[in-house]
């Protein structure tokens, strides 16, 4: 592993190093960084063409430039690691110190989504080939791969944050809403569970009668205006997870890693009231981070006590049981707060569509559940945004892979050694049609920045985006290279990780020879 590491870093510090020569001596003749001082009517107008001159080195020729640009990078070393400086005169290290964390946070968000809901819907329509869900997402999936970045995050503006605002103003469930979203709901879940035409009919009634229930409960309890789940649907939609889990990590006929995940639901209930008690606003994030590795612990604990014949099986359960719960939990403590927050932070509109955060909300209030509730808001139309081109081609390809590992040789023995359905898929075909996933993921993540920067232009958040957009205008050198440096380094490492998962879902890959 080391040694293939070492290199990789090599490989990858020469590649960086010749890529950053040619984006950096083409950037410093796109343009003349001294056009906006030559336009310039003020007296001292030579003085400061002097300046900029001896600031940004422009009497040494763009290739010579570049080695003055190098050795500040390299200098890090010894401790004095610079970019050099903006035509402005800031710091491009500070600069990319406040866009960097922008920008990553909206890409492993969009990238985790599109990731977990892109590999679902491509597994659930290879499993339905042909069938009517299948034929519907793949029409989706083509729609919205084919459309622009700039196009559906104008349409989310519009429609889902304008129109979302609008509606909370009033928010009356109309009459239609009650036939319309239960019967789409069964149609989905028929199709996404398939089976023979009973059992396809009984699907379709319960789902169609538990939409219908929600949706009364939602209208009934103004739940737009004070959202939350509350005890009883956190126990439903945990013994929902529960028989779930259970069903794809060992299947429901390990009844020790179902009573595991139900004892686990039945402790996220009872740890529920005692939660709900604490309401200090000045719990912090690492705090909370320990309180899900706890309940994890827990699970596992659980699952070991349970026992059975593979005691790692009932604990490995019982972990992923208890994450979920336990986020289950913690959004309903975020939806309690969302009172204070819609009309006392946003005065009754909550979806942000423009910014990364709002203005001196530090200044207003310190609670730890609004200021989550805030990231939340205004990371929802980007992440979305962004999340939608991905997933398209996540899909497409996770359907792909899947339905030719199914048709591979060792799919057919193990059917005929007399392994289950499910065991088949989730043991031996699903961890080997995500190796070419992986792949793509890597080369797309490169691919997720350019297109942050239109989804950032268009929801204005002060990111790489605006940074790169701003720059080039400007043709301001040090922070385009400043931007090149960031986005080359996540891309190699994200295929380092490639690399080294490879050898996780394949054991017969080796990242050492």
């Amino acid at each position: 592993m080391l040694t293939f590491l070492a290199r990789r870093f090599v490989a990858t510090l020469v590649v960086l190093l010749v890529a950053s020569y040619i984006v950096y001596v083409l950037s410093a003749n796109a343009g003349d960084p001294l056009a906006s001082l030559r336009e310039s009517t003020s007296r001292n107008k030579a003085e400061l063409i002097n300046m900029r001159i001896a600031q940004l080195d422009l009497n040494v020729p763009a290739p010579l430039r570049y080695f003055i640009w190098l050795g500040g990078v390299l200098s890090g070393f010894v401790g004095h690691f610079t970019l050099g400086k903006s035509v402005n005169g800031q710091n491009v290290t500070d600069m990319l110190g406040s866009a960097v964390g922008v920008t990553i946070q909206l890409l492993i968000a969009s990238t985790l989504l599109a990731i977990v809901f892109g590999v679902l819907i491509g597994i659930t329509s290879a499993l339905r080939q042909y069938s009517g869900y299948d034929y519907t997402v793949t029409f989706l999936s083509f729609l919205f791969f084919s459309l622009p970045s700039f196009f559906v995050a104008v349409i989310l503006k519009a429609y889902v944050g304008i129109a979302f605002n609008n509606y909370l103003d009033n928010p009356q469930i109309a009459p239609w809403i009650y036939v319309v979203v239960p019967l789409i709901s069964g149609l989905i879940w028929m199709g996404i569970l398939g089976g023979n035409a009973r059992r396809r009919l009984m699907i379709f009634g319960i789902a169609v009668v538990a939409t219908l229930a929600g949706v009364i409960y939602i209208g009934v309890t103004d739940w737009f205006d004070n959202p939350s789940l509350g005890p009883i649907f956190i126990a439903i939609l945990g013994a929902a997870l529960a028989f779930l889990v259970t069903a794809l990590t060992t299947g429901l006929a390990n009844k020790k890693s179902l009573y595991t995940a139900l004892t686990v639901v039945v402790i996220g209930v009872a740890i529920y009231f005692p939660f709900q008690l604490n309401r200090a606003e000045e719990i912090s994030f690492w705090p909370l981070v320990g309180l899900g590795i706890l309940a994890i612990g827990v699970g596992i604990l659980v699952g070991w006590l349970w026992g059975g014949y593979d005691r790692w099986l009932s604990a490995r359960t019982g972990g992923i049981t208890a994450f979920l719960v336990g986020g289950l939990i913690l959004i309903d403590r975020f939806m309690q707060s969302w009172g204070s927050y819609s009309s006392g932070v946003t005065n009754g509109r909550p979806i942000a569509t423009v910014g990364s955060g709002t203005p001196d909300l530090s200044s207003i209030t310190h609670s730890f559940w609004i200021q989550g509730l805030d990231s939340f808001t205004h990371l929802l139309l980007p992440t979305i945004s962004l999340m939608l081109i991905s997933l398209a081609g996540y899909s497409r390809y996770s359907r792909a892979n899947l339905l030719d590992v199914m048709n591979s040789d060792y799919i057919r023995t193990a059917r005929a050694k007399g392994l289950n359905e499910r065991t088949v898929v989730m043991r031996h075909a699903f961890r080997n049609s995500l190796i070419p996933l992986t792949t793509i993921v890597a080369f797309d993540f490169g691919g997720l920045l350019g297109g942050a920067i239109i989804t950032e232009t268009v929801f204005a958040w002060s990111g790489m985006g605006q940074l790169f957009n701003a720059a080039l205008n400007a043709v301001d050198v040090n922070p385009l290279m400043g931007f090149f440096v960031v986005t080359g380094i996540a891309a190699v490492i994200a295929n380092i990780l490639a690399d080294v998962a490879y050898s996780a879902l394949d054991p017969r890959i080796r990242v050492s020879v």
